[in-house]
């Protein structure tokens, strides 16, 4: 079955945000043949120049129908009239399924697609993404979020998770695990994953907790209470709660909980301790809590983690 993928894209549109996917959906085709073809559609056809001065040829939007629509991010106000052309298009395409990724979840949003739905954009334009769009139910904490036929990722790389996601969803694991492997990527980066990770390492938007995010990782087998936390940062635990959740966009507990699990989750993969000690070790205390997390946060228990990273290595 040939199922065709427009992939819009607009003056000043990230590259990897279009061309992530579409190369997954190219190499998916290649271990399947008929079952994808990409179109390049933009509101004005030839070469549309992205936010790195790249340009891509594409076709005029038209109306369909199409398998599945991929909207990509970027600098979307470059071109005022863009925006009001694709987003015209966006509420009438006819689409199987409408994605975005990054920034595209506002031309989505604009089009009245996410109303009432759950979504997610980058982390950076979460708070404009909320004042302005009230209606929706925006997750900042997912790398991508599937709601009904509306798919919706994060910044940049999350584009190729949610490629892999919908190639799954299409053909099954296995394509979707060879079209991964192909592309020397984790197969299932689940949507829950936390897409603050980085943004938690690096102390924050400013660097403001840095130290302490450091310090927090040598203790991580400790209790981290918030207000252990604030003391450490010299803080009343109520200012600190508020100032590291302004910076980081997570509660201190949830800051505590995915550094933790990310040394857990490296160990688990990477070595041989038991569960029993990486939970320990990590600050979970027990295997049974360590568990939980992992299925919260990457849908996978620990035994399955450490058997697909073999499964890799051999």
């Amino acid at each position: 079955m040939m199922r065709t993928i427009a992939v819009v894209i607009h003056t000043g549109f990230q590259v990897l945000d279009a061309t992530g996917p579409a190369t997954a959906f190219e190499i998916a085709e290649r271990f399947c043949p008929g079952s994808y073809r990409l179109r390049w559609l933009a509101p004005e056809a030839g070469a549309v120049i992205s936010s790195s001065g790249v340009s891509v040829m594409a076709e005029p939007l038209d109306a369909g129908p199409f398998d599945t629509v991929l909207v990509a991010g970027g600098e979307i106000v470059r071109s005022p009239s863009a925006v009001g052309a694709l987003i015209g298009w966006l509420a009438g395409v006819r689409a199987r399924r409408i994605t975005s990724v990054c920034s595209g979840a506002f031309l989505l949003a604009e089009a009245g697609l996410l109303d009432g739905r759950r979504a997610t954009t980058h982390w950076e334009g979460c708070d404009a993404f909320r004042r302005r769009y009230p209606r929706v139910r925006l997750d900042t904490e997912c790398i991508f979020i599937r709601d009904g036929h509306i798919w919706s990722s994060a910044g940049i790389s999350a584009g190729i998770d949610l490629a892999l996601a919908l190639i799954e969803d299409d053909l099954g694991e296995e394509p979707a695990r060879r079209t991964a492997q192909q592309l020397v990527v984790h197969h299932r980066r689940p949507g829950g994953q936390s897409q603050f990770s980085a943004l938690v390492s690096l102390g924050g938007r400013s660097g403001r907790f840095a130290e302490l995010i450091q310090w927090m990782r040598l203790h991580l087998a400790e209790p981290l209470t918030v207000e252990r936390l604030a003391e450490r940062a010299a803080m009343s635990p109520r200012h600190f709660a508020r100032g590291f959740m302004a910076e980081t966009g997570v509660t201190p507990a949830k800051a505590v909980e995915r550094l933790r699990l990310e040394v857990a989750r490296n160990a688990v993969e990477t070595g041989f301790a038991s569960f029993e000690r990486i939970a320990e070790e990590a600050g979970f205390k027990d295997p049974g809590r360590m568990r939980r997390a992992f299925l919260r946060a990457f849908e996978l228990p620990p035994q399955a983690l450490r058997r697909s990273a073999r499964q890799r290595r051999h």
